[in-house]
């Protein structure tokens, strides 16, 4: 019998453990894989989608949904262009940027759960990220493509589409840096049309950015100290560092915080809290913490960071459609 993207989609997904995704197998589980309520989750994708997907009822997956499959399943290059053509789409040529995380990046973001941390494509779109970046940034998950990429957010002048409330940060050394790295992607994938099309828009709607493009501009990443306005616990000093990945065009851009300061304090009651409320709701819109902090006081939620903390239970990475 000829092979489906459904028949594929079940093999793939009962290969991989829980353990691969970053979390505990539990005793007594039936399943060898994957859920598809886990898988879903992984893909960004409604469960009754996946079901209707492995059952061959949905049969024209769009290319944003087998990529982020793809990336949920920690296919390989080979088996990623298998299931673009089991879904009747071509696969990604050489010359445009790849969307895929390698599976080692997959396994060390997984380990840095407790940290606010993100995988970035070529272009810097955000790929996958870390449950504590959504904590303190707010969930990407409900974000356009658009709204997920890091250059167009960095030289907004409203509201930043990447993060859910206020994040200001010291000089600008970014801004020269990120033209930088748009410059030398244009080099590498000249026949990208999503990365031609983001200069373009760039150059004529932000003049800081053309200045810098029609500049030359160059610049090195370096540790950047940036402050996340978070609507529930107020101000929290972060310092931001660019890792790259050898042999990969994939960049994981990670928050830390001083140890022991109350900036940890604050990021540990994320952390442990998801950043939403007893009720499950999300913080109210970006607004001043009402009273001073301090990590012996309940929030809103009815907790407190000295009392969550060691309590978290590790959540899966999540990669976005």
């Amino acid at each position: 019998m000829d092979e489906t993207l459904g028949t594929a989609l079940r093999r793939w997904r009962d290969r991989l453990s829980p353990v691969d995704i970053g979390r505990s197998a539990r005793p007594g589980r039936r399943a060898a894989g994957l859920r598809r309520e886990e898988l879903a989750e992984l893909a960004g994708l409604s469960v009754d989608y996946v079901v209707r997907l492995e059952q061959g009822r949905a049969r024209n997956p769009s290319a944003q949904v087998v990529a982020s499959l793809a990336r949920a399943l920690r296919l390989e290059p080979e088996e990623r262009d298998h299931a673009y053509r089991l879904a009747g789409l071509l696969p990604p040529h050489d010359g445009t940027i790849s969307t895929r995380v390698p599976a080692g990046v997959q396994r060390m973001l997984a380990r840095l759960g407790d940290l606010p941390a993100g995988v970035f494509s070529a272009d810097w779109t955000l790929l996958s990220w870390t449950p504590a970046w959504a904590a303190l940034l707010g969930d990407p998950g409900g974000r356009t493509h658009t709204e997920r990429n890091l250059v167009r957010a960095a030289f907004a002048s409203g509201p930043r589409g990447l993060a859910a409330w206020p994040v200001r940060q010291d000089g600008d050394i970014l801004h020269s840096a990120l033209v930088a790295d748009l410059r030398a992607a244009l080099v590498t994938y000249p026949h990208d049309r999503g990365l031609v099309e983001l200069v373009e828009e760039l150059r004529s709607t932000r003049a800081d950015f053309a200045r810098l493009w029609d500049e030359g501009a160059v610049g090195l990443h370096a540790s950047v100290r940036k402050t996340v306005v978070h609507p529930r616990v107020g101000d929290v000093v972060c310092d931001c560092d660019v890792l790259t990945v050898p042999g990969c065009d994939v960049r994981l851009l990670v928050y830390t915080v001083a140890a022991g300061s109350l900036d940890a304090e604050k990021l540990e009651f994320l952390r442990v809290t998801n950043g939403v409320g007893a009720d499950g709701s999300p913080p109210p819109g970006p607004r001043p913490f009402p009273v001073p902090w301090r990590p012996d006081r309940p929030d809103r939620s009815g907790g407190t960071a000295a009392a969550c903390r060691g309590g978290a239970r590790r959540t899966p990475v999540e990669p976005i459609p």
